[in-house]
Parts: C-alpha cells; sequence; structure tokens
C-alpha cells in the first residue's frame, strides 16, 4: 500500500540501520519541513516537532524509516525493499531480530538486496566507521559516500564536542551544534548532513533546523522531576542502543547517580544472544534493576536469557542489581532507595505498566 498508493512517483529518503533511524529521520525530515519543502513522512516514533509519526503531502519529497524487519507473514522480505528508494541512509549494522534473523550474515543479506535496488541516479550514504557495513559497500550500480567521525570518509565529521547539553561537530568549512547529547546523536546528525546536501541544502539551512529540532518521544525523553527525581523514558532495547543512551546521560548528569530500569520484552533481548553483551552496556549506570523476561516460557531453555546470570555479571562490576517481577515491585524499590538528585532512566520499548507516571505518584510531588 505504501509503496503504490504513497510512495510511487516521489523522490523516497529511507533511513536504516539497527541504531538511530527513528531520531535520524525525524530530523532529516525537520530539514526539509523547516526550509519550506514540505515533505511527506513515515517515522516509527513521534517527533516533538510534528507531533505526529506520518503525513502525506503533495510534495515531491517523501521520508521513511526503513525497517529491516520482515514484511508479513506471506513475505519475509525486509520491509524496506518495497519504499523505492532513491537515496538509502545506513546508519550502522549490528545482529537483531533473532526471532527472523539467524545470524548478523543474514542481516547483511538483507541490506544487500535494498543496496541493490537503489537506481543508477540514486545514492547510498554509509556509516565508513561500521565494519560491518563495509562488505557491502564496494557497489558500482549506484553511487556511495561514506560519512563518519573517521579520516577515511569523505563526509567526515571532525572535532566533536560532547557537553551536557549541546553537542557539536565540524565538516570542512562548517561548524554544526547540535541540542542534543552524546556520541550517537552527532552521528545521527552527520547522516541526515550527507543526505540534505546530497538533496541541495545548504549547511545554513540544516543548521537553522538543527537550532530549532525538538527532539522525539520516547529517546531519552525526560518524562517529569518528582521528589527531586528525574524520570526520563527511552525506547532503547538493544545492548548497543541501552549503552549509547547511558553514556549520554552520564554526559548530562556527570555527578548524580543514574539508575538504569530495563524490561526485557523483545524477541532478541528475550533470549540469551545478548546475554554478555547486556551485562556490559549498564556500563554507565551506578545501579541496574531488570523486570522479569516476558513469555520467558515460551522460548525452550537453551534460547532464554539467562536472568541470575545477568544479575551476577552486572553485580560483578560492582553495581546493585536487582531482578523484580513487575513494574509495581520496582516503583516499590526506587521509592525506597531513590533519592532527590538521582535520575531514573527506563528502557523499554512497550508500556511497561504505565512505570513512568507510577514512578513520579510514588516519588513524591513535582518539582
Amino acid at each position: 500500500m505504501l509503496k503504490e498508493f504513497f510512495i510511487r512517483g516521489k523522490r523516497s529518503l529511507v533511513v536504516t540501520g539497527t541504531h538511530g533511524k527513528t531520531t535520524t529521520t525525524s530530523l532529516l525530515a525537520w530539514v526539509f519541513d523547516h526550509n519550506g519543502l514540505n515533505p511527506s513522512f513515515l517515522i516509527g516514533g513521534i517527533p516533538n516537532n510534528f507531533g505526529q509519526g506520518a503525513r502525506f503531502t503533495q510534495s515531491p519529497w517523501f521520508i521513511i524509516e526503513g525497517d529491516e524487519y520482515d514484511t508479513a507473514f506471506f513475505d519475509k522480505r525486509s520491509k524496506f525493499v518495497h519504499y523505492l528508494a532513491e537515496v538509502v541512509v545506513i546508519n550502522n549494522l549490528e545482529f537483531d531480530h533473532a526471532d527472523i534473523f539467524e545470524s548478523l550474515a543474514a542481516i547483511q543479506t538483507s541490506f544487500k538486496h535494498l543496496i541493490n535496488l537503489i537506481p543508477r541516479n540514486g545514492q547510498l550514504l554509509a556509516n565508513g566507521d561500521d565494519a560491518n557495513l563495509a562488505p557491502l559497500l564496494n557497489v558500482t550500480h549506484c553511487p556511495v559516500k561514506r560519512f563518519g567521525l573517521g579520516q577515511d570518509n569523505s563526509i567526515h565529521g571532525f572535532n566533536p564536542r560532547y557537553g551536557p547539553t549541546a553537542s557539536e561537530f565540524e565538516i570542512p568549512s562548517f561548524k554544526f551544534h547540535l541540542n542534543m547529547v552524546g556520541e550517537i546523536n552527532v552521528r545521527n546528525a552527520l547522516a541526515v548532513v550527507a543526505c540534505a546536501k546530497h538533496c541541495g541544502l545548504s549547511n545554513k539551512q540544516i543548521q537553522g533546523a538543527f537550532d530549532t529540532f525538538k527532539g522525539v518521544k520516547r529517546r531519552m525523553e525526560v518524562r517529569g522531576i518528582a521528589g527531586g527525581v528525574t524520570v526520563v523514558d527511552d525506547f532503547g532495547h538493544h545492548p548497543t542502543a541501552i549503552r549509547e543512551t547511558l553514556r549520554a546521560l552520564r554526559l548530562r548528569h556527570a555527578h548524580q547517580r543514574i539508575w538504569a530500569v530495563f524490561e526485557p520484552r523483545t524477541n532478541s533481548t528475550r533470549r540469551n544472544v545478548f546475554q554478555d553483551q547486556l551485562a556490559q552496556s549498564f556500563t554507565d549506570a551506578d545501579a541496574v534493576i531488570v523486570a522479569q523476561v516476558a513469555r520467558l516460557e515460551l522460548l525452550s531453555p537453551d534460547q532464554r536469557l539467562d536472568p541470575q546470570k545477568l544479575m551476577k555479571e552486572i553485580a560483578a562490576g560492582g553495581k546493585p542489581a536487582a531482578y523484580l517481577p513487575d513494574a509495581d515491585a520496582i516503583v516499590a524499590r526506587l521509592k525506597r532507595e531513590a533519592v532527590g538528585g538521582d535520575v531514573i532512566c527506563v528502557f523499554s520499548n512497550g508500556p511497561f505498566g504505565g512505570i513512568h507516571e507510577k514512578l513520579l505518584a510514588a516519588l513524591g510531588p513535582p518539582g
């Protein structure tokens, strides 16, 4: 339906990768909108500048978040192969979606299929710093440009600066300022710069949109402050996403205690494919609480995440770690132990039992 009724006939810009798709697509759509191009877009989240995840206009531009998950039970190809891409952005590539991909190589094959569909007059923009992407970029049927922080990239971001409320990076002859925190967001912004410049926008036009970008719901979103405790909501559910979000929060809250509260509910994090990586992803947290793994009994014992092993590995790193049954138990624990000045970051790609509202109600008066 998207392909035939919404995208066909338009200039389709498809943003893909394991991490950062939603933020990058939202920022790219805002760059186009801020500069009067009125793009259509479809995003797997809610950009705060738009207040909605989709919009369909008469503009020639269609900006879409390209997901590698399968299309339907009768079509096991990745969704993004249907999006008639003129420009493909690939932010990064890691193993994920363990329920449908058996290995990293299988995911790479799916991305190869997408790359092979880019027309001769199109453009592949890819993270040149990502080793998992490198084998996919030696193609001759379409132009390829690499972006990244490494010197060998044709779109080279250098002199990155990471502050508690903003970040900066440079390309030759221009310095970009971003009201977002952390290396992951600098990389997302660099992908946007590469795509927007390819489509004819100037550095000043891009920076004007960066200045007014308001972020995305559920991406390091502050849900409120109660009893002096800041409650943050984040969609992170892959070890790398959790690690990078906590790194960014550590920049923002350098001297505060950070609690990481994680709900393993995706088909990958319920499995043991990330058993070791998960423990390492909490390095920048001061304390960790993990909720009971959802629907664990539906997996065979040899596939399941081992919560007790995870607790031991986190505790071995010198952090308090707890495995609790549900949102209510977690709220009760944090009500007892969190103090003014603490930051609680909740990682989940679901509603998590309304934990954010429950925390704010339990921790004390707002402000």
